[in-house]
Parts: structure tokens; C-alpha cells; sequence
């Protein structure tokens, strides 16, 4: 072994976090703000996680289309902290464009408007459903009954997690038409599921949240920059301008625990070395410990017998997200988003200006971004297949795209984009708190009640910082940094 790859000494500090995605960052930012020193090691070369962007051919691609909810309030209080908060757009009111592709050659699409009127909720989507041209009369009159006994549905009720949305719904009189046209339009976005897959618990958690509440819960934002600016820029001057120490490109080790703790050191011992050959290993002593880490792997970090489950962390799976990025010479819609209904496309984003490519009045190219949510099936299919079949279905719901040139596409896939919320998985989901006082656990597939979103990952980060505070307080933390 030579001198540089020697382990260093290890350093001291009153708490370490593992992982610098939206839960780790937010863990880390609660601790700093609370007086701790902090330490974040990140395997990666950057910040923000499964949340970031590249530079293709002198414009920033986004690796997926993340949007949130006027009612992920955590994640709008994140935005705040780190400075974002002015690069998202917020819909001021509710508003989706799904379209059902032309039948025929030179047909004209049918398209519908799910916009929310003026009435509390849950009725505020009750006359644009009424109108709703995807589904028959019936359907529309029965999926506002399905909506109202969903409002009835008990969240804390264990048995949620032993039944699919799908079976749910047809218990409630909502058929295959119904599910595909409205349902799906939402479960697949939202859970990366489809309703046949998706654990009724948490797509009841979504519809209850979003829709069935508050009127505006369900407004669509968006970010108006890369999300390598608006999550990972912006929380690395945020973590600098708060005193936290952060060390990108190192993996870490299993967390040891330091029983008894001798004087002078922390409880836990985190060992770290370079992600890749070469380099020193070093370790950090910290009496909190917050692992905000992906669960695929957890269990190669935390210390055995630390939450409950962990030997069967991966029965929860992943669910995929595949997105193909258009590029046209000419803007073929006005629309920032909208749905496909029957389609091989799900959504549509315009993400023309946050990538550079053109100032928000121009009239040059446009830069679409169609999202695949629950997309195993793609995985081992060629990019330019699935680039193909999403170009020859583009024009049939815009017909604009029909009579526009193709200046480039890209496919990007995320293939452990989150986990299967199937039924039977709320067990695998540990709190924060693990069987060692001040060891945490954090991120979107941790029991925060919400599927794996931003707002989840952000929840999960809350808690944990929780408990790694009270571990901090307990060892008379509050005196120390007096």
C-alpha cells in the first residue's frame, strides 16, 4: 500500500450523512441549521440524486420529467431553503390536456380538458369531468361516484396494502375504459404503477392528497431550469453557505458502531474511500448517522439487525421511467404538458426554454420531452426502436409534428427510477428511527406515507434529521455548540 492510499486518521464531526440526493441534502441542511457539524459523502460526482442533468448538443437534458404538486409542501419548503424556489412554474389552476390519437391517416385527434373549476373539493373537477370526451356518460357519472368513495377510504387502514387500485376501482363500478382514460392518467405518473399493479394504499394517498381535499392541492409545477441546477447547483451553495462539509466522489463503507463510545469520540464509526481504483480510504467518527441512500443499497451500509426487514429490502423492486427527448425544427404545440389517452405516449413536456435551446417568445426549434412511467417492458429494447414508435405516434396526437423535421433525438433511461408500491410492500418501508439511537434512515422508499416523489424524499429527510437531533440533544449537543 503507498502513502497516498493509506487510510487517513479518522476525522471528527457531530453527525454524517450518507447520500446527497433531495433527502440526504435536506437532512443534512436541518442538522447544520440546528448548530451540528456535518459531514455528507456522496458516491457521486454531484448532487441531487435521481434528480439531475447533462449537456447533449449544446442544450441541458433533464435524465426525467420530476413535477410536483401545489400540495408537496416539503418539497416547496426545500425549494425555498436552497434557493430555488423562483425556477419552478406553478399552474395557477388545474389544468391537463389528454388527447386520444387520430383513428385514421389525416384524422383529427380528440382532445379533452381536465381543468378545475371554482367549487371546494371534491367537486372542484366535476364539471370538466362531466364533459370528459374519453369516456362514455356512464363512466363519467361513475368515476365521480368511485372519486367520493375514495374520499371515504380510511388511509390508516392496514388492508389497503393487500389489494390493487384496479380492484378497488371495479368494485366501485370503474371498467377498463374508465381506468385507462382517467385513472391510469394519474396512477402511472404518480405511483410509476399502473392501477392493476399499484398498491391501493398509496394511490389512495395520492387522489385523497391531490384531489380530494383541497381544490388547488393538485396544481402542476414544473422546474423552468435544469434540474442540475434547481436541485443539485443550488443545495451545494446551500450546504456551503450553511457550514456543511461535502465530499463527492467517495463511497461509504458499513457504519460501525463504537460500543462503548470512548471519550472524545463519536458512536459511530463511517469509513469512506474514492468511488473508483485508487486513493486513500478515511473515516469519519459522528454520534448521528443518517443514511439516505437508495434501498437497493442500504443494506451494504447500515449495520446488520438496524431496521426491521433489511434482509428483504429487495423484495421492493424497482419500477422504470423511460424518456425520449425531441428535438423539432419548428414548435408543433402550446402547450407546456399534456396526456396521451390511448397511446404509446404518456406525457408530453416542453422543455424548450429550461434546456437553452430557444428564449420563451421564439419561434425556432422545440424540444419535447415524452415521459414513459412504469416502463420495464422498454428496458431491453434498442433506443431507436423505442425513439421510432414514440416519433410515428407524435403526430397523431400533434398533428403539427406531422409537417415538422426531426433535428435529434435521445432516449434516457432510468431503470431504478423508484420502488414497485405493489400491494404487500407498506412492511418493507422502515420508519427513520433504526435500532441505534442516532442511526437514521432516509429516502423516498422509507414509510413517509407517499409514494416515491420529491415530497417524499424531502418528508423522509425531515425525519430523519429528527432523529439524529435527538440523539445529538440526548449526549447534551445543545451545550457543546452554546
Amino acid at each position: 500500500m503507498t502513502a497516498a492510499e493509506r487510510p487517513a486518521p479518522p476525522r471528527r464531526a457531530d453527525a454524517v450523512v450518507v447520500g446527497g440526493g433531495l433527502a440526504g441534502v435536506t437532512a443534512a441542511l436541518d442538522l447544520a441549521d440546528a448548530g451540528a457539524s456535518v459531514v455528507l459523502v456522496e458516491r457521486r460526482r454531484r448532487l441531487g440524486g435521481l434528480t439531475w442533468s447533462f449537456e447533449h448538443a449544446g442544450r441541458w437534458i433533464d435524465n426525467g420529467q420530476h413535477v410536483f404538486l401545489r400540495c408537496c409542501e416539503a418539497y416547496l419548503g426545500f425549494l425555498e431553503r436552497i434557493g430555488s424556489a423562483g425556477d419552478v412554474e406553478l399552474q395557477g389552476r388545474l389544468e391537463v390536456t389528454a388527447v386520444r390519437p387520430a383513428g385514421a391517416p389525416g384524422g383529427r385527434p380528440r382532445v379533452g380538458t381536465l381543468r378545475r373549476s371554482d367549487l371546494p373539493a371534491p367537486l372542484q373537477l366535476g364539471p370538466a369531468l362531466l364533459r370528459y370526451p374519453h369516456l362514455g356518460v356512464a363512466d363519467r357519472i361513475g368515476a365521480g361516484r368511485a372519486a367520493l368513495a375514495l374520499r371515504r377510504v380510511d388511509l390508516s387502514d392496514p388492508a389497503l396494502d393487500t389489494e390493487t387500485f384496479a380492484a378497488w376501482l371495479a368494485r366501485h363500478g370503474q371498467g377498463p375504459a374508465a381506468v385507462a382514460a382517467l385513472w391510469d392518467l394519474i396512477t402511472v405518473a404518480t405511483v410509476n404503477l399502473p392501477a392493476r399493479e399499484a398498491s391501493l394504499a398509496v394511490a389512495a394517498m395520492v387522489l385523497k392528497t391531490g384531489l380530494l381535499t383541497d381544490p388547488a392541492a393538485a396544481d402542476i409545477g414544473w422546474a423552468r431550469v435544469p434540474l442540475g441546477q434547481l436541485h443539485g447547483a443550488r443545495a451545494a451553495d446551500a450546504l456551503g453557505r450553511a457550514g456543511v462539509e461535502v465530499a463527492l466522489g467517495r463511497r461509504a463503507g458499513r457504519v460501525q458502531l463504537l460500543e462503548p463510545p470512548l471519550a472524545g469520540r463519536g458512536r459511530f464509526l463511517v469509513p469512506t474511500r474514492p468511488d473508483g481504483a485508487g486513493g486513500a480510504g478515511d473515516a469519519v467518527e459522528a454520534d448521528a448517522v443518517v443514511i439516505a441512500v437508495p434501498h437497493g443499497a442500504a443494506g451494504d451500509v447500515l449495520p446488520a439487525g438496524a431496521i426491521r426487514a433489511q434482509e428483504s429490502l429487495g423484495q421492493l423492486g424497482t419500477s422504470a421511467i423511460v424518456n425520449v427527448h425531441v428535438v423539432f425544427d419548428r414548435r408543433v404545440t402550446d402547450r407546456p404538458l399534456l396526456a396521451g389517452v390511448g397511446s404509446a405516449v404518456q406525457w408530453v413536456f416542453d422543455r424548450t426554454v429550461s434546456s437553452g435551446l430557444a428564449p420563451p417568445a421564439g419561434t425556432g426549434p422545440q424540444y419535447l420531452a415524452v415521459s414513459l412511467s412504469a416502463a420495464d417492458r422498454l428496458l431491453r429494447r434498442h433506443p431507436d426502436a423505442i425513439a421510432g414508435e414514440v416519433l410515428a405516434e407524435l403526430p397523431r396526437l400533434l398533428p403539427a409534428a406531422g409537417g415538422a423535421t426531426v433535428l435529434d433525438t435521445l432516449v434516457t433511461k432510468e431503470r431504478t427510477a423508484t420502488f414497485r408500491a405493489v400491494p404487500g410492500t407498506a412492511h418493507l418501508r422502515p420508519t427513520a428511527e433504526t435500532a441505534f439511537g442516532g442511526l437514521a434512515v432516509a429516502g423516498a422508499w422509507t414509510a413517509t406515507g407517499w409514494p416515491a416523489t420529491m415530497e417524499g424524499a424531502v418528508r423522509s429527510g425531515h425525519a430523519a434529521s429528527a432523529v439524529a437531533l435527538h440523539r445529538l440533544t440526548d449526549r447534551s449537543f445543545s451545550e457543546e455548540v452554546a
